[in-house]
């Protein structure tokens, strides 16, 4: 029966969607054909950001309706030139018609509305819906390109961080939400525009690893396109790509993240090269009395030495803890980072830390590295997984610059924090060959994979 029901449901569906296009088709031609009695007056727009007011505003649908119930009563408020402001409210509480207002879709009932000391409606209407822009509450929002939606937030965005966060979709969050939602049963499909999967994480070398634990655990990865936006009406259907339509009930947009500084910047904190808040070593910024900490905050790299924006959780609280510490009159610094991040996909534990080979290469480092392919444990044992370590390090110095691990147990990966420590003390490969780490058959093989690894490379720096 399933073979006959379900194309006669899909012939339905598609009957009733036909059905709605033609009403909406009329519904639009009525309105084509209808001639706005809304005019627009003579006086121009200064240039330049420009100040709103609301003064005694009200509004109703119905205004020769003395039992009309008004949307909007007596809103008075200043919003000044070069302000960002978002409207909170229930449902049916005047927020959308509040921003047509502005754009004169509808005229207020009484009172004033003025843009920039003018009164809008002595305005030509053509220039004034040219320097008003409303970001709405509609899906409609994303019928757009991403990077006209992103437009509307930041105007000043460039395509080149555009693409930047596009490529972050395979990122840490992307990944760990994709388990998460196959747990739950779902039928999940990850869109990365870069070519692997973690690929501002890893070396390619290590990424496909990544990407085939996430298909061997029912994830549909589809690298190397391109999200264009959202389509549906009330409730997102699908995700339109250059590579075609991807039916979806629930879309998560996991596009990376940038520091919120708008605070900042009014109170004459300066901003570093990352964007992010700058501050010394006591988490102090250039303003007297005023700390910053955590996701907003750069940090110094302690393998580069350059200023990076790095935001994970321990960095964060570390920031945190040396700022409350100097705020109560203490004396804590706060040393750095040095780019550990470690995350679980499925069965299948990826960690890293400093640099990887690709990251050195850019900054014009010397680098080299090896690989390593062994068991996280005596391999007699019948519970031993595969792990491999790629670790890279510094010809002609032998320092070590990173580590990166992949493990079939998650939890092997964890060993990562070795490398860290000694990478935060600028150790050396022959440093980690020499460390005395612990052995026992369930826990490691008598020389550990990180050994092993670090005995190559120092043949190699």
């Amino acid at each position: 029966m399933t073979l006959v029901e379900e194309p006669i449901d899909q012939l339905t569906q598609q009957l009733q969607d036909l059905q709605k296009a033609g009403a909406s088709i009329g519904r639009v031609s009525e309105l084509l054909a209808l001639r706005t009695a809304v005019t627009g007056g003579d006086t121009p727009l200064s240039d330049g950001p420009l100040a709103l007011d609301f003064r005694d505003v009200s509004f109703t649908y119905a205004p020769e309706d003395p039992q009309a119930r008004g949307v909007l009563s007596g809103v008075t408020f200043h919003l000044p030139a070069g302000q960002t402001v978002g409207l909170l409210g229930r449902t049916g509480s005047g927020k959308t018609t509040l921003t047509r207002l502005i754009s004169r879709l509808y005229d207020a009932t009484s009172g004033e509305i003025t843009l920039g000391g003018v009164n809008i409606t002595h305005t030509p209407l053509k220039e004034l819906r040219r320097r008003v822009a409303v970001v709405t509450q509609d899906v409609q929002l994303f019928q757009a390109s991403v990077r006209e939606n992103l437009s509307f937030f930041d105007p000043t965005v460039t395509d080149a961080q555009v693409e930047a966060a596009l490529h972050e979709v395979g990122g840490y969050i992307g990944l760990e939400l994709a388990e998460a939602l196959r747990a739950r049963g779902l039928s999940v499909v990850l869109l990365e525009r870069g070519p692997e999967v973690a690929g501002r994480m890893l070396d390619p070398q290590l990424q496909g690893q990544v990407r085939a634990e996430l298909e061997r655990g029912g994830v549909d990865v589809r690298c190397g396109v391109t999200v264009q936006g959202l389509t549906g009406s009330g409730r997102v259907t699908g995700v339109q790509t250059d590579a075609g339509l991807v039916r979806a009930d629930l879309v998560v947009v996991a596009v990376g993240v940038k520091p919120n500084v708008d605070l900042a910047r009014a109170a004459g904190v300066r901003l570093g090269k990352t964007g992010a808040v700058a501050v010394n070593a006591r988490q102090e910024t250039n303003v007297p009395g005023v700390y910053s900490a955590g996701d907003n905050t750069e940090s110094l790299h302690r393998v580069t030495r350059r200023r990076v924006h790095i935001p994970l959780g321990l960095p964060a609280n570390r920031m945190g803890r040396v700022a409350g510490v100097n705020m109560a009159g203490g004396d804590a610094r706060f040393p750095g980072v040095v780019g550990t991040g470690i995350f679980r996909a499925f069965e299948l534990g990826v960690a890293r830390t400093g640099l990887t080979q690709t990251e050195a290469q850019a900054l014009g480092l010397d680098a080299v590295s090896v690989d390593v392919t062994s068991t996280d444990h005596a391999g007699y044992h019948d519970s031993s997984k595969p792990i491999h370590v790629r670790l890279t390090g510094e010809k002609g110095t032998g320092r070590l610059l990173g580590a990166q691990l992949v493990g079939h147990n998650h939890l092997s990966v964890k060993r990562v924090d070795v490398v860290a420590a000694l990478l935060g003390q600028r150790g050396t490969a022959q440093d980690l060959f020499d460390a005395d780490l612990a052995y026992a058959p369930p826990f490691s093989g008598v020389w550990d994979v990180l050994l092993v690894a670090a005995d190559r490379l120092h043949k190699l720096v």
